[in-house]
């Protein structure tokens, strides 16, 4: 990638409200985000690994899981209810509620709006929303609070 085309990619990322940006061309991609400090944020360049060919299976969820008893069972792949996946943007944790005592965001069932906060992922110190992309119903959560997410592992199906 061009060396002139990460330095736009920085100023960019200095004029706006972003945190965080990555671009892909092809098999080259750059990620630079702003780390939260006193007075000028300063940037980080990572490239990101090339995109891996072999399918990894998803992670077993044990049978007890309060989450198959709201689903009818431990969804995989292609198992997955009828309806829009909301999917992980990031890797981090996964927390249901804003407070290990407050109530959930959402359950199966509940009707949610577009742009409605579903859940939050911990990364790197920062909580970040999780946002419904379109309005319907919870139709499955299929992660607990507490469990550690992959990028673009599905979290709720939303019908």
């Amino acid at each position: 990638m061009d060396l002139r085309k990460i330095k736009k990619l920085i100023d960019l990322l200095e004029e706006s409200n972003l945190t965080e940006i990555e671009i892909k061309e092809g098999e080259e991609s750059v990620r630079l985000s702003r780390t939260s400090g006193a007075g000028g944020a300063p940037l980080a360049y990572a490239p990101a690994p090339a995109p891996v060919t072999q399918r990894v299976p998803e992670p077993v969820m044990p049978m007890s899981s309060p989450v198959e008893a709201a689903t009818g069972g431990a969804p995989k792949g292609d198992d997955l209810p009828p309806g829009q996946v909301a999917k992980s943007p990031m890797v981090g944790t996964f927390y249901a509620s804003p407070a290990p005592d407050k109530p959930p965001f959402v359950a199966v069932g509940q009707s949610v709006k577009a742009g409605e906060t579903l859940g939050i992922i911990e990364a790197m110190k920062m909580f970040n929303p999780i946002e419904a992309e379109t309005s319907g119903t919870v139709v499955a959560i299929l992660v607990e609070s507490g469990q550690p997410v992959e990028f673009d592992q599905p979290l709720f199906v939303i019908g």
